[in-house]
């Protein structure tokens, strides 16, 4: 092979598709396990925190609403695929006998926010 001027010397002696691939199909299967279980754990963690935020801010809201709303209920913050306003949080007051009141819908992400006016109120 002849050596042009202008192939740097790391190239010299290369051909154009000589050789295969330094992976087999048993390295790849691996590699991709491995790269899979990378961003699982790199996801996982966000998603777990996320829910838990969400779950604990639904939790205080509702009780926050059913303090105001329905004094003396126990209130029960729920995630709800189909509610009567989509999915989202819903906020329930259950009395002594067992029955459940839907007292508010508290969003797909449940905020807590000081109603305007310096009454001092919380909106949800």
């Amino acid at each position: 092979m002849e050596r042009d001027d202008e192939t740097p010397p790391e190239l010299a002696g290369y051909e154009p598709g000589e050789g295969g691939t330094l992976r087999g199909p048993q390295m790849r299967r691996i590699a991709r396990v491995i790269v899979l279980l990378a961003v699982v754990a790199l996801v996982l963690p966000g998603v777990l925190i996320g829910v838990s935020t969400a779950t604990r801010t639904a939790e205080v809201a509702c009780h926050i609403v059913t303090a105001s709303e329905a004094p003396g209920s126990a209130p029960d913050a729920r995630w709800e695929w189909v509610g009567a306003e989509g999915p989202g949080w819903y906020c329930y007051a259950r009395d002594f006998g067992g029955r459940e009141v839907q007292l508010r819908f508290l969003g797909f992400i449940p905020e807590l926010r000081i109603a305007p006016g310096g009454g001092g109120g919380v909106d949800v």
